[in-house]
């Protein structure tokens, strides 16, 4: 069996692959370097929608052949480039992510999407790295519950899924330059980062080009790869330099509408 053919196979048992080996320890250092500069000149990143379009370095990583290929494996050769955020824990904090699925959400008409985590620093299980129910993804969509917010719950409403059986979860640890690639009805969380530094990591989401969002309209979204038959979305232009002026104030118009979408409209 081919090296490819596996690499499908274990994806549709499992719902996810990890890790996958995407940049060195020094290339994922310099790609937090450039967080960290973004940071110094306009504030959090964390949860920000469609940071490709301000920033060169998580345009480059979404676009980077070692992903895309794993991409293309899963979707096909035609790959839209939907959402990219930094998803940051800083050190010994109680922040954590509850058990839920991605797609529950985000109005999309299909499941073909592949959610990929890159890390930029270590994320292990001292640092909360992200926990998966293999095999979750067959169920499809499951009941999550909004009705108890939590400010250290890291996602947008505290949703969650009761009643996981955790003993079932595989805690999915990575390197600094590794990836973990995941299905979004894939049943995943994270516990909180009791490290002494910060877990980065960059949240880059794929679907394919005949899958509709059907909430709301003017969302956006970037071919990466292939061709798009489709046109069913706003056309991004990638940052060609950091915080442009004029990408800033199109960005912010995309991150509200972003977060419309994934509220429970």
């Amino acid at each position: 069996m081919s090296m490819t053919m596996t690499l499908k196979s274990d994806y549709d048992k499992l719902g996810f692959l990890s890790p996958v080996d995407v940049l060195s320890q020094k290339q994922a250092l310099r790609h937090r370097r450039c967080v960290q500069d973004a940071e110094r000149r306009i504030g959090r990143l964390h949860y920000l929608a469609k940071v490709h379009t301000i920033l060169r370095s998580p345009y480059q990583l979404a676009t980077h052949p070692a992903v895309l290929d794993v991409v293309e494996q899963i979707l096909g050769a035609d790959i839209l480039l939907y959402n990219t955020t930094y998803i940051i824990k800083e050190a010994n904090t109680p922040a954590y992510v509850s058990w839920h699925q991605d797609l529950t959400y985000w109005g999309l008409d299909g499941a073909e999407q592949v959610s990929v985590w890159l890390a930029l620093t270590v994320a292990d299980e001292q640092s909360g790295c992200m926990r998966m129910i293999p095999g979750s993804h067959v169920n499809g969509q499951m009941e999550h519950d909004i009705s108890h917010p939590d400010e250290n719950n890291v996602l947008f409403q505290s949703q969650q899924v009761h009643g996981v059986n955790e003993p079932d979860a595989m805690h999915c640890p990575l390197m600094p330059g590794q990836a973990s690639f995941h299905h979004g009805w894939t049943l995943h969380s994270s516990l909180p980062n009791h490290s002494h530094d910060r877990r980065i990591g960059l949240n880059i989401q794929y679907i394919a080009p005949h899958v509709r969002q059907t909430k709301l309209p003017g969302y956006s979204a970037l071919l990466v790869r292939g061709t798009d038959r489709f046109h069913y979305y706003e056309e991004e232009i990638p940052a060609t330099c950091d915080l442009d002026p004029a990408a800033l104030i199109w960005h912010e118009q995309k991150n509200q509408l972003h977060f419309r979408i994934a509220g429970n409209a």
